[in-house]
């Protein structure tokens, strides 16, 4: 099958890359990404994961295989998405600091024939934060394409990022292992 990747994320392609796959990158702009307000924890990305699928298949041949994923900071039961400006990113990182949340991706594998779909956690547990480290962060790494403002391979996750308990990866983007796992799987 040729695989292909919904994804504009630098993060994502190199992930990917690094399983030694050949993959194509193919957007779509414009999908919806809001999810029903009952659901919780792993089914949002989840869900939204399959939104993406379903806005690409009608574009998908019969020897392709689309992956989408979506990620989110989950805090207290709340979603902590993208930053729209430097103040929401000071916010989200301040309201991390020193606590524990966790990190989840939905990730959708889709053929014309079947698709299927898993989420991964992974528990993140920050160090306290000063707000120096908080503005500098968020001043020269700009993080506002990256759920709950923050990238745990940049600056922040080298002096913040206290603890984790499940994939690296998943933090960056793609649950790599379980997403080789899931294509073997497919491939059955």
């Amino acid at each position: 099958m040729k695989i292909i990747l919904a994804s504009n994320s630098p993060r994502r392609k190199e992930l990917l890359a690094g399983l030694e796959l050949e993959f194509e990158v193919r957007t779509m702009s414009g999908i919806d990404e809001s999810y029903p307000d009952e659901l919780r924890g792993e089914d949002i990305p989840i869900y939204i994961s399959r939104q993406k699928a379903k806005a690409y298949l009608p574009t998908l041949a019969d020897d392709e295989l689309l992956i989408t994923a979506d990620t989110i900071v989950y805090l207290d039961h709340v979603v902590l998405g993208k930053p729209a400006n430097r103040d929401e990113a000071i916010h989200m990182l301040k309201a991390l600091s020193g606590r524990q949340h966790d990190v989840i991706t939905g990730v959708t594998l889709t053929t014309k024939q079947k698709s299927l779909s898993f989420a991964s956690t992974t528990h993140v547990e920050f160090a306290q934060l000063s707000d120096a480290d908080i503005n500098h962060y968020v001043d020269v790494y700009r993080p506002f394409d990256k759920a709950g403002a923050y990238g745990i391979q940049e600056w922040i996750g080298y002096i913040g990022v206290r603890s984790i308990q499940g994939s690296y990866f998943n933090v960056m983007g793609l649950p790599v292992q379980r997403l080789s796992e899931a294509l073997k799987q497919m491939n059955k």
